[in-house]
Parts: C-alpha cells; structure tokens; sequence
C-alpha cells in the first residue's frame, strides 16, 4: 500500500478520534499550569495514553467507555468503562479507591488487577497528578457500557496465580529520581517510566509477561497485535542513537522519522491521543531522557506482524 493509500486508510478512524477528543476537552481544557485540577488531569490523560486503550475508536466506541480488546500471547483483555458512569464505570469510585487502583492495582472491592493495566508504572505517579486525572474523569461524560469478561487462557485466567506474580516482579511506590540527575532528564524519566509507560511495550517479557530489565526500551519482537515494537535505547545500530534530541521532539509531535516514515499502529495511536499535546518543554524532556538511557544492541524486526509464541513456551523475547 502506497503512503498515500495508507494515509485514505486511517483518516476515517483519526477523524472520529479526533472529533471524540475535541467532545472530551470541552469538559476541561488540558493545561498542566492551570489552577483547575481537571485541566491538569486532562493534560495528565494525554501523557499517560488513557484515550488510546480506554475508547475503541475501531468500533465507534465512546470516548474513555471501554471494550477494546487488547490481544496477547496469554489471550485477550478487554479495556474497561473509566467514565463517571455510576453503574458501569468509575462514578461511584473515592478518590482514594481510584488511587488505590493506580498505585497497587486492586479494585475498589480489593480485586487485584491483571498487569495489562500498567499500575506497575503508575504506582510510580506523583498522588497529585492521580488526583487532578481523577478530577479529570469525574468531567467526562458518563457512558453507560458494562465491561465484557476477558478471554484469558488457562492457567493466565486464575487470578489466584497473580499474586506470586505480583510478589516477584511488582515493586510498588512512587518514583525515587536519582537526586544528581539533570532536571530535564528527571522530567523524561517520569513522563517515560510512569506515566508514559513505554517500557509496557517498548521492553521484551519473559514467559510469565514481566518486563526483562537488563533489556529496558530495549525493543520487542511481540508487541501489542503481534506487532514487532522497535528499540529506542541510543544504539547507534539498532536503535535510536543516529536520532537527534529534536529529531525525537519531531517524532513524537508528528510521528515522522528522520528518514520520512511515518509511524502507523498503536504508536500513531499513542502521538495522536496522547504526546501530540504535551508542551515543547516535556517533548525536550522525554528526548533527553530517551537519549540518557544505555545504549542496547538488540535488533527487532520491523516487518510488521509476527506470530508469538504460545503462552508458556521458554523460547525468544515476547
């Protein structure tokens, strides 16, 4: 397909995107300065990439009402209604509930939740910014969508199992910047690490489906659809090293490479809800922190769509 083909393609779903969020803004305008706590939230919702899983656009879903379904090597996850629907989604939630459920990852029935939801980056948010995303949400206007069960495979659908999960790989608290760091970078490492939570994608998992640290950002064969997920460590080979600060600032407010390519996928999804509206000063921050990280040679390929392996296997990076 040509890229004007592609580009006839997308314009359909990016017009409806696009008309659902110029709906959501009206409830608060996103202002990270603003003295209003929802207009902080809604800045706080493009940073953290709420939009992109919580409204299937594909399916003419409402804006933040669930039901996309988020496919997987251990099944399916089904995003749930986080509009202020009393019944369906999180109206009747405290703002100690809806902190509970970022920070630990439990429901406000005490439910524990399947790391699909990254609390395992959000429970490094700042309480404040949890709290102005939920004055935020309590704007939006409330849907009535009740959520749809998952499609986990056995033994993946047993909850019980993510408890010992949870004890080997969850590392609840908030962020603890390295106290020497450029402010800039910090500023990176927060927008990256726990609201952005790139690493949910952008780093390979072991057969359990925690992230491999010793190969941070370090790219995946087995993203999100099956989709390959590229490095973004400097490897001046394999990953981002020949980029620019300001050829990464581009990126990220167009979603056009150096060479001219323009990103399609979940990764244009996640410019056009999310980093497209931040300010210049936190696209610099999230350049230079990308460009602080060590450099890792690891190849992905970026033909696209690849079969994963099943859930259980001990072969490859998921």
């Amino acid at each position: 397909m040509t890229r004007l083909g592609a580009l006839l393609t997308r314009l359909p779903l990016a017009l409806l995107a696009s008309a659902m969020l110029a709906g959501a803004a009206a409830a608060a305008e996103a202002d990270p300065a603003s003295e209003d706590p929802a207009a902080r939230g809604a800045y706080i919702l493009h940073a953290a990439g709420c939009a992109t899983c919580h409204t299937d656009v594909a399916n003419g879903g409402a804006f933040l009402a669930g039901g996309r379904m988020l496919s997987s090597p251990w099944g399916a996850i089904v995003a749930p209604n986080i509009t202020p629907d009393a019944e369906t989604g999180i109206g009747g939630w405290s703002d100690e509930d809806f902190v509970r459920a970022l920070s630990e990852g439990r429901s406000p029935a005490g439910r524990t939740y399947y790391p699909a939801f990254p609390y395992t980056a959000y429970t490094h948010m700042r309480r404040e910014d949890m709290l102005d995303l939920k004055a935020y949400l309590d704007t939006v206007e409330p849907v009535r969508a009740p959520n749809r069960p998952h499609a986990l495979r056995f033994p993946f659908s047993v909850r019980l199992f993510l408890h010992p999960w949870r004890w080997l790989f969850f590392e609840r608290g908030p962020d603890r910047p390295d106290p020497g760091a450029d402010e800039r970078v910090a500023r990176g490492r927060y927008l990256v690490e726990a609201l952005g939570h790139c690493a949910e994608c952008h780093t390979p998992r072991n057969m359990l489906g925690a992230t491999k640290r010793a190969r941070h950002m370090a790219g995946s064969r087995y993203g999100p659809g099956g989709l390959s997920v590229p490095n973004i460590t400097p490897d001046v080979e394999t990953g981002i090293g020949a980029w620019s600060e300001l050829d990464l600032v581009f990126f990220l407010r167009t979603g056009f490479t150096p060479a001219g390519d323009d990103v399609q996928g979940e990764m244009r999804e996640a410019i056009d809800d999310g980093l497209r509206h931040l300010t210049q000063a936190d696209l610099e921050a999230i350049a230079a922190y990308l460009k602080s990280l060590p450099a890792i040679r690891n190849r992905v390929s970026s033909t696209g769509a690849a079969a994963a392996p099943a859930a259980g296997s001990f072969g490859g990076d998921w």
